[in-house]
């Protein structure tokens, strides 16, 4: 792999570097392995720069295929890169030997000495590592040749401690070269594939769309190189016609380093790994049954060049989507339809029987492709919706000529199974099929509708598609009706336009109960509702209402759109956590029967929301986890998923976990347009900067959301609860008056509303305001009883870290025994909920008295207190914290540290660290 630049390496490998490091200076040897592309050239590279840096001498020797033919070849390029002076210094037999081996000299080989040779290795070896150690890389160690190979085994015998070797080594069978190399027992450290938001971190660096890590993630298994090369590939191409997973455009460079990794299997391993690509679901069996009766022994060829992996029951998997990709397609149309024929004789499946049926032949057959659609409708019964596309495509193209109704119903299915399972390819590879044809106008709109379902949150490019499905809707209202929902969708979610959407969804309702279509209708009214909840409306819970009379089975445009899934989220908004989770635990299963991924999500993103606020991390999390899993492997727009991760992480995890998971939500979501995820990630983003001590970040990130809301006309606080968030940052930030302005604003409108929940977040931001004010005694009464009624709403977390606000102020009125009752009752209810960070938290707290740290300088505060951020800062570095493990305890840069430091040294009129804890301590 060719160096990309030591940025990369650490992608997912910091701590692998590290280790590397460790295990070269205490055992001298250490072997990475791994296929083609994983890294380990980067990785290599980074240890030998961090050992350069040190002033240690570095050898590097990189063989490739072609030297392993041409003997002592390594061994010249070894000794080519060493320094003259370092040659210079041998003995006449040993120089005179090196002379003869990199061809600096027209004497005849065979007057060689073999023996000075060797020793002049180890000669030269030494010498190098005399005053500094010398650290030898070799990086595609297969490629090495024997020769070269036995007289560096040679030389490494005989050299002392200081001489290390790093041998990269691609996995083959037989004995690995650097194994014999360094000998048994060597430390060997296999390079992991990088994880999805590893993934997510190389596209970024390189410039390429965070949106398409998960997609890519799934394709590349994780192979940084190959991760690279689809990226590229699919940001040339276009991500809209790749919106799935497993159909990525692998071409181009991306092709042929997959080939690159399928070569690393012997040619006995390809038929067997073929036979694997063209299936859905193998297993050894259903290839020994399809003719390959060593197929165990075939993959574990395989499994070992990294290809598959094998598991004990026999299921056989690929190591990364492209590969059985490039497989099929470099397999000629014989090769395929002979193994299709083979698997359709062997599956056990009758939908797959069909499916390989179909796919050895090419010829139409109308008795085919009615078996064909039986399958593709049985597959929809299983909720299998992406299958069905598929079967109903190729059922499509088996359909005869002189069949074109026949045809047109099979493409229409097709589309509307794909639009109904996210898979963007299919729906557009079926919507210009029958735009190519000569269809019914109905048909074209369903064909466009579709596309426009596929598209996920990505809909700020289909206005083409809206307006060519409006004019095809022309004279019928119900498909009017279904164009007008879409595009009462697409002005909230990408125009951020509540007003025109409730607006346009008011015109579809009317449509639809134009056109008898009572679920449509229904649908209506829920967007008129969600959109009366986002701006206010006090008739948003009748209209609700209204559309939850309404019948809507099986709920065709999906749960998400459905007037049941929306009073769930209003049950969320209005903090009845338990009616939330129970009406959402009898969704979920509903949702996954019905196939659609992007339901699921929703329902798993509601459930983790409820989850944490309810006080059950843990719960929470791991819904997260699984939605982030969905997004990947349906190839869902990640933006929704990233942000509930960093929520996850940032009430039960890491901050800094949940930074990253909020700037790749960010980044997402502003690739996407997609402006009611952007505020989400950004909010999460503001609360890590804020509990981190952040104050003036958190004041520009929460700024932010406040402007992307107004924009959005977002007027109801309890649909995202940003309000209290940024006033505490605004008083942390010394800024009272805009804090105090927003509070008073917000409050009218939350107490006019019945928001009680946002009104006890803005009570706490009021008490942090009146301890800043110098009015601690109002401030503490008012917090005490904003935890009680957190309590009395059911949200405990809420709850902790209103109590740890009040341990805080509590202390700065130098009352130890409150401010310690406050701390533990706060740790008690973070510990409970499995809040990890915000357990942390509370220990960097002191319980005792001092002169504590305020929030803001106001009338009373003196010139000499703390911010928060300040206190917190001054009390490790006070026990002796460096800046460096100040930064890393408060999630901080160590810049960020040095400059707050500099700030407390002035406010305190200390000079020194000493001078500092002597401060502290003297209260």
């Amino acid at each position: 792999m060719a160096t990309t630049g030591n940025a990369e390496a650490t992608v997912g490998h910091g701590e692998l570097i590290e280790a590397v490091d460790r295990a070269l200076t205490t055992r001298g040897r250490v072997i990475l392995t791994g296929p083609a592309g994983a890294g380990k050239t980067v990785l290599a590279g980074a240890v030998a720069g961090a050992a350069e840096a040190r002033g240690e001498t570095v050898l590097r020797l990189a063989p490739e295929a072609a030297d392993r033919s041409l003997p002592e070849a390594g061994a010249a390029a070894l000794l080519a890169s060493v320094p003259g002076a370092a040659l210079d210094r041998l003995a006449g037999p040993q120089r005179a030997a090196v002379a003869l081996l990199c061809r600096e000299t027209d004497a005849p080989r065979a007057g060689r000495d073999d023996v000075a040779l060797r020793l002049a290795v180890v000669e030269v070896l030494r010498s190098l590592a005399v005053a500094e150690p010398l650290l030898i890389v070799l990086d595609d160690a297969q490629w090495l040749d024997p020769e070269s190979a036995g007289l560096l085994r040679f030389a490494l015998r005989l050299t002392p401690p200081g001489v290390r070797l790093l041998a990269a080594e691609c996995d083959r069978g037989g004995t690995p070269v650097a194994e014999a190399l360094c000998g048994p027992g060597t430390p060997a450290v296999r390079v992991p594939p990088l994880g999805a938001d590893e993934v997510a971190e190389l596209l970024v660096r390189h410039g390429l769309p965070a949106r398409l890590a998960g997609r890519i993630h799934q394709a590349s298994g994780g192979n940084p190189r190959l991760a690279l090369a689809l990226g590229h590939s699919l940001a040339e191409a276009g991500d809209g016609c790749a919106h799935h997973a497993d159909t990525l455009p692998v071409s181009g460079p991306a092709r042929q380093v997959t080939r690159r990794l399928l070569a690393e299997a012997p040619d006995r391993a390809h038929p067997a790994l073929l036979l694997a690509a063209l299936t859905g679901r193998p297993t050894t069996a259903l290839l020994r049954r399809a003719g390959r009766p060593d197929a165990e022994a075939e993959l574990a060829e395989a499994e070992r060049a990294g290809l598959v992996t094998v598991g004990q029951d026999g299921t056989v998997t690929f190591t990364a989507g492209a590969l059985p990709t490039v497989l099929a397609a470099d397999a000629g149309w014989p090769e395929r339809a002979a193994g299709h024929a083979a698997l359709a004789a062997a599956v056990d499946d009758p939908v797959q029987a069909v499916r390989h049926r179909a796919l050895a032949v090419d010829l139409p057959d109308e008795r085919l492709a009615g078996e064909l659609g039986e399958a593709a409708a049985a597959c929809r019964r299983r909720g299998n919706r992406a299958l069905a596309a598929e079967l109903g495509l190729l059922a499509a193209e088996r359909t005869p000529v002189d069949r074109p109704a026949a045809e047109m119903a099979r493409l229409v299915a097709a589309a509307e199974d794909a639009g109904w399972s996210g898979r963007a390819d299919l729906a557009r590879r079926a919507a210009r099929a029958v735009l190519a044809r000569d269809a019914a106008p109905a048909d074209r709109v369903r064909a466009r509708l579709a596309v426009i379902d596929a598209a996920g949150q990505a809909l700020a490019d289909l206005d083409e598609t809206f307006a060519h499905a409006m004019a095809d809707a022309a004279g019928d209202p119900a498909l009017r009706a279904a164009v007008q929902l879409r595009v009462a969708w697409k002005l909230n979610l990408s125009d951020g336009d509540p007003v025109r959407s409730r607006a346009a969804a008011a015109e579809a309702g009317e449509l639809a109960k134009a056109g008898g279509d009572r679920v449509a209708e229904a649908m209506a009214l829920t967007v008129r509702a969600r959109m009366g909840r986002i701006l206010g409306d006090p008739q948003a819970e009748e209209i609700l209402a209204e559309a939850l009379a309404l019948p809507a089975p099986d709920v065709p445009l999906g749960m998400r759109n459905a007037p049941q899934y929306l009073a769930v989220r209003h049950a969320l908004f209005d903090d009845r956590s338990a009616d939330a989770r129970e009406q959402l635990l009898v969704l979920l299963p509903a949702v996954e029967r019905t196939g659609s991924a992007e339901d699921v999500f929703e329902v798993l993103r509601s459930l983790t929301e409820v989850e944490l606020r309810s006080g059950r991390c843990a719960a929470g999390s791991a819904h997260a986890r699984r939605a982030l899993q969905l997004t990947i492997e349906a190839g869902l727009s990640p933006g929704p998923a990233w942000y509930l991760a960093a929520m996850a992480e940032y009430m039960g995890g890491s901050f800094v976990r949940a930074a990253g998971y909020a700037r790749r939500g960010v980044q997402a979501s502003e690739e996407e347009r997609d402006q009611v995820f952007l505020s989400r990630s950004l909010y999460a983003l503001g609360l890590v900067e804020l509990a981190g001590g952040e104050a003036a970040k958190a004041v520009a990130t929460l700024r932010r959301v406040a402007d992307l809301e107004a924009a959005q006309q977002v007027v109801d606080p309890s649909v995202l609860r940003w309000h209290g968030e940024l006033a505490e940052a605004l008083v942390a930030a010394d800024a009272p008056a805009e804090a105090a302005a927003l509070l008073d604003e917000v409050r009218a409108v939350a107490v006019r509303l019945g928001r009680s929940g946002v009104v006890a977040s803005l009570d706490r931001a009021q008490g942090l305001l009146m301890a800043a004010a110098g009015e601690p005694d109002a401030a503490v009464v008012l917090l005490a009883a904003t935890a009680e009624r957190f309590e009395g709403l059911g949200l405990p977390w809420e709850r902790g870290r209103t109590l740890l606000a009040l341990a805080r102020v509590e202390r700065r009125r130098r009352r130890r025994a409150p401010a310690r009752a406050a701390l533990e009752s706060a740790a008690e209810v973070f510990e409970r909920a499995g809040a990890a960070p915000w357990v942390e938290l509370t220990r960097q707290v002191p319980a005792g008295t001092g002169r504590g740290p305020a929030p803001g300088r106001g009338p009373g505060a003196g010139p000499e207190v703390l911010t928060e951020a300040e206190a917190r800062l001054a009390l490790l570095v006070g026990q002796g914290a460096s800046n460096q493990e100040a930064a890393a305890k408060l999630f901080l840069s160590v810049k960020t540290v040095e400059a707050r430091l500099t700030r407390i040294y002035q406010k305190l009129d200390v000079r020194s660290r000493a001078q500092l804890a002597a401060a502290l301590r003297r209260g």
